[in-house]
């Protein structure tokens, strides 16, 4: 039996708009979905580059910042640190740096842009320990050999104040530099490479 005045447009306008109630209201399920997918702010920030002031400084001052979760080290070398460096090559596993990780432009005897200053991930490329800083020169506890630099203790790995490994330690490879600019004299951005690697 077919029934007649079935109003067709008011069947259409009813599905119409309970598609239009459906989309709004899958869309409002998806988006705290889809958000939850994306990385937070911090873990955003972890991989950002790190911006550091080196103005106040002291000669012979090292300072520590976070980037990428690991810990890098910004150290202001002293003349008498820059002349012993040079006398170290017979000493090291890698003095020209070939076999390490490193920029274009660290890619140097010194491994830096400026030779005072020094930038290095302060990991230990043996097992990730991190070094600690030793200045001094010839400590009882390293001996005469020992001409200021980073010692792992957690293997006793010996790296010179340019980040290279002494040979016959566990270490395989010099520290790593990441990637650095300087933005002005007195300011450097870590994770974003100098304009001399890009050349």
């Amino acid at each position: 039996m077919i029934q007649k005045g079935v109003d067709k447009s008011k069947r259409q306008f009813l599905t119409s708009a309970l598609s239009v109630v459906g989309a709004v209201g899958a869309g409002y399920l998806a988006v705290p979905f889809l958000s939850q997918m994306r990385p937070s702010a911090k873990a955003m920030a972890a991989g950002a580059p790190v911006e550091v002031d080196i103005s106040k400084m002291e000669t012979g001052q090292l300072i520590r910042v976070a980037w990428r979760g690991k810990p890098v080290w910004i150290l202001n070398r002293t003349p008498e640190v820059l002349a012993t460096l040079v006398t170290l090559d017979s000493k090291l596993a890698d003095p020209q740096s070939s076999q390490s990780i490193q920029p274009e432009s660290s890619k140097n005897q010194l491994r830096s842009i400026k030779p005072e200053i020094f930038v290095a991930v302060g990991l230990c490329t043996h097992l990730g320990c991190s070094p600690t800083f030793r200045p001094e020169i010839a400590p009882n506890d390293l001996g005469e050999d020992w001409k200021g630099g980073f010692f792992c203790p957690c293997h006793g790995s010996w790296f010179d104040l340019a980040g290279r490994v002494y040979r016959g330690v566990p270490a395989p490879t010099n520290l790593e530099i990441p990637p650095y600019r300087y933005v002005s004299e007195t300011f450097i951005i870590i994770g974003e490479e100098s304009e001399v690697s890009k050349a």
